[in-house]
């Protein structure tokens, strides 16, 4: 079982450092944003997977040949008021460390979405309050501001597109459209999920600086899945100047961090609309492949120990 939990530890620094910096500073995402989201959530579970699958194998190794013999001699000797005689002072901290992370993210998580969705309560009680409802669009709430404002906020009940009188004074009535589009997108392909469990881990791990990377990485890709939703409706070049107008006020979700209103973020999105690039087929196929094999790759070594007994 040594060998599956330094292997799992291993699998862990990689997911943990070189492999998302690697992603991060890729060009291809901006051309294939569904793709890249894919990886960016296979290496966010095959990393924690991995960092608590080396933790529990290495402090279950002294009980056993695999992890369940070991687990059933532990839970037996612990059910009986005893210690198992080969527990070690490492054995005992990996094995605490497993069930303390374990539970910390857990917990986290739940905390995350509780937190998130009460913020997002209040903000709709105020914004039926202070905006209008607009009746040639639907679910679609005006805000009497100057600001050009566009975002959506997602409810369980009922989602919400939130515009400013301020963006309609700017932009056209294709650029709305693309507006409307890009914001119903995000309810259609439920962003807000995602982008709660990469905040969530970004939370519980305020010391991985990779959690931020990636957090704020998912983010751009969620707006450029939009992006590719909007323009399906109106021509690359309008949306690319609603982009520029909207970034000057508030885009995304408000209770997100989201990167909308980031210059480079926003310079990112428009040039992969006024310069399309082709997407490699390698691409396509080698990265859900190593996505899946990245997800598949954490229990096959947690099984390891069992298959060579």
């Amino acid at each position: 079982m040594i060998l599956a939990a330094s292997l799992l530890a291993v699998l862990a620094v990689l997911l943990a450092w070189p492999v998302p910096l690697a992603v991060a500073r890729s060009t291809w995402p901006d051309r294939a944003p569904g793709t890249a989201l894919l990886l960016w959530q296979a290496i966010a579970l095959a990393g924690v997977l991995s960092l608590l699958g080396s933790l529990l194998v290495a402090g279950l190794a002294p009980y056993g040949p695999h992890p369940i013999a070991a687990l059933r001699v532990l839970t037996s000797d612990v059910g009986h008021g005893e210690i198992p005689p080969a527990t070690s002072y490492a054995s005992a901290l990996a094995l605490a460390a497993a069930v303390l992370l374990g539970v910390h993210l857990v917990l986290n998580l739940v905390a995350t979405v509780i937190r998130t969705e009460r913020q997002r309560a209040r903000h709709r009680s105020l914004l039926l309050m202070l905006s209008a409802p607009m009746p040639e669009a639907p679910r679609t709430r005006l805000l009497d501001a100057t600001a050009p404002i566009a975002y959506c906020l997602p409810g369980t009940a009922r989602s919400l597109t939130v515009l400013s009188a301020g963006l309609l004074d700017l932009l056209t009535e294709q650029e709305v459209l693309g507006v409307v589009e890009h914001e119903r997108a995000h309810l259609r392909q439920h962003h807000a999920l995602v982008l709660v469990a990469f905040r969530a881990w970004r939370i519980a791990l305020p010391w991985f600086p990779v959690a931020r990377r990636a957090q704020h990485a998912v983010g751009l890709l969620t707006e450029m899945l939009a992006d590719d939703q909007a323009r399906r409706s109106v021509p690359d070049p309008v949306l690319a100047r609603a982009i520029v107008v909207t970034s000057g006020g508030t885009g995304g979700e408000p209770v997100e961090d989201g990167p909308a209103s980031d210059p480079v973020s926003v310079e990112r999105r428009v040039r992969r609309l006024v310069s399309p690039a082709p997407i490699p087929a390698g691409v396509r196929i080698a990265v859900p492949v190593a996505a899946l094999a990245l997800v598949v790759v954490p229990p096959l070594l947690l099984a390891l120990p069992a298959f060579a007994g």
